[in-house]
């Protein structure tokens, strides 16, 4: 029931109870778990080889410049998929151009192009009402010219499969011949996503799945769907609007985050490319020598919100139940909040932040004004602020531990 809510396509979800129940009936209990707990482990097992056993990666070629097609459906999200699929294989060290190949879409070719100057990636653009062919070719040449290594064109979707759009997806995949062809699919559209998918792998014969909007309603039920029907693979998803929000996909990572297991790895992933390891090294230091401060506390609350959404990074807490991870997808986490601290603690002067025990009534009502907040809410942080001073000398007291509830020490 859960999958089929998920709206994931019914012969899928009945193919894989029945291999659920094959394995389970009959499987032996091992002495450290629990019969349930015998039964999760499999549907982790099934559900990760539903997705694809291990991540599938850009197959690159020896060739200069490797070719990347997007396709998929207008609204799809290819363009903003386009430019942070670039985004992330300049982060790789790679030197991407852009294509639009976009000519009917309203303004798709200035989308393009105000993304590519945002990530300081150029943009190989045609005309309103120019073939999308020679766009493609022309954009190819440019990579050449430029001494660009990859190229990731962009191209014209429509609102449901029809022949126009596959044959000139066709032409397009002909004349460039690209290395990887990617379809691009929302995963919000439900069963709508399988019947594009089927069309495009029979004309296009596409070689994986971006994945989009999957940090929406949906519960990446298409996702599986497309996965299963087609058999190509899924080799990114799209968890949020910024350009940096495109994770590569890994099927055990999301079968854990699925099933409620959390996603450490991915969470680890994201604090390492988001804290320095100078910076992370000087601050142990200067909690050890209990010399953390409000400039401190700033640092480290910057770097949190690097990492993404708060709501996403706390989803991929391990230990929580599906009654608190039900709870905390309905929550709507307060990210004005952090701004608003934010702006208290930058309302501070020097030694203020330095020195919070220096933070009279007069300045408090100060900084409530400077930051455009009240000062209860300045009380509030201050209080937080010597609480989290407090924990950090019971965990050095401690040796690193501090003690939880009756007695026992975490």
């Amino acid at each position: 029931m859960a999958l089929l809510e998920a709206d994931v396509n019914f012969v899928v979800v009945r193919e894989f109870v029945a291999r659920v129940r094959e394995r389970a009936l009959g499987a032996d209990v091992m002495r450290s778990l629990t019969p349930g707990q015998t039964v999760v482990k499999i549907v982790l097992d099934e559900l990760t080889a539903l997705m694809g056993t291990s991540e599938s990666r850009l197959a690159f070629s020896g060739r200069v410049p490797n070719v990347v097609m997007l396709v998929g459906l207008q609204g799809s999200g290819k363009t903003t998929a386009a430019a942070k699929l670039a985004n992330l294989l300049r982060k790789q060290g790679r030197r991407p151009l852009m294509v639009a190949c976009d000519v009917y879409r309203p303004a798709a070719i200035d989308q393009l192009v105000a993304l590519g100057r945002e990530l300081d990636v150029p943009v190989h653009r045609g005309e309103e009402g120019e073939d999308p062919v020679a766009i493609a070719r022309a954009g190819v040449k440019e990579a050449v010219a430029t001494m660009r290594d990859v190229v990731v064109i962009d191209t014209a979707g429509r609102l449901h499969v029809d022949e126009e759009m596959m044959a000139e997806a066709e032409h397009i995949r002909d004349s460039v011949r690209p290395d990887q062809v990617l379809m691009v699919i929302d995963a919000m559209t439900g069963q709508d996503a399988v019947t594009s998918a089927s069309a495009f792998a029979e004309r296009v014969d596409f070689d994986g799945v971006i994945v989009t909007k999957m940090d929406g309603d949906a519960r990446g039920g298409a996702a599986l769907s497309v996965r299963a029907v087609t058999g190509k693979p899924i080799k990114f998803v799209g968890a949020g609007e910024k350009l940096d929000a495109l994770e590569t996909f890994h099927p055990d990572r999301m079968a854990q985050r699925i099933l409620g297991m959390g996603d450490v790895v991915t969470l680890i992933e994201k604090a390492q490319e988001s804290v320095a390891v100078e910076e992370a090294a000087e601050l142990e230091k200067r909690v050890r020598g209990s010399d953390f401060t409000l400039d401190d506390f700033l640092s480290q609350l910057q770097q949190v919100r690097k990492m993404g959404s708060l709501k996403d990074v706390l989803g991929m807490i391990p230990g929580m139940g599906r009654a608190d991870r039900n709870a905390l997808a309905d929550a709507r986490v307060d990210e004005a909040a952090l701004d608003r601290t934010q702006a208290i603690i930058l309302s501070m002067n020097a030694a203020e932040r330095r020195k919070p025990q220096l933070i009279n009534g007069q300045r408090r009502s100060r900084i409530a004004r400077g930051s455009g907040t009240t000062v209860q809410e300045v009380n509030r942080l201050l209080d937080q602020f010597t609480q989290a001073k407090k924990l950090m000398r019971r965990m050095q007291a401690g040796k690193g531990r501090f003690p939880g509830p009756r007695g026992l020490s975490l």
